[in-house]
């Protein structure tokens, strides 16, 4: 019986050992040279979802288009932000922003190819109708 509480004292300390041992580990993380495209915006009023829903299959039809395009995120969970607008009778009116997206791009290079390429063209003249109001990060490493 000994023996077997001995065992059994020891293999619990080793999987609680284990555990800690896993708790502690560090995270491990990348820093990639690529370049984040990040647009938060809001439409203009009366845009339709089946409107909006354009916007977000032209930017997967681009990213299928240009090359250097990576990866593409089309719908965002936490949209911070707001413009200010003054309104027609003087008085200033807060519209949030209230969807985002963004493309990551192999790097400089492609992202500079972007701005002119006719498939970015092409979806601009479905995007700028609908769009109030945008705000554009690019973001990277490098």
């Amino acid at each position: 019986m000994q023996l077997s509480l001995k065992n059994a004292i020891l293999a619990g300390a080793a999987l609680l050992a284990l555990g800690v041992g896993a708790g502690a580990a560090v995270n491990k993380y990348g820093k990639p040279k690529s370049i984040i495209h990040v647009v938060t915006l809001y439409y203009k009023d009366g845009t339709t979802d089946e409107q909006k829903k354009s916007v977000l299959d032209g930017i997967e039809k681009m990213a299928a288009e240009i090359p250097g395009i990576k990866n593409v995120w089309l719908r965002g969970v936490k949209v911070q932000g707001a413009y200010v607008e003054k309104q027609a009778d003087g008085s200033m009116k807060s519209r949030p922003f209230t969807d985002a997206f963004a493309i990551e791009f192999e790097d400089e290079r492609a992202f500079k190819a972007y701005d002119d390429h006719p498939a970015h063209r092409a979806w601009e003249k479905i995007y700028v109708p609908l769009r109030a109001r945008s705000s554009t990060h690019d973001i990277t490493n490098q």
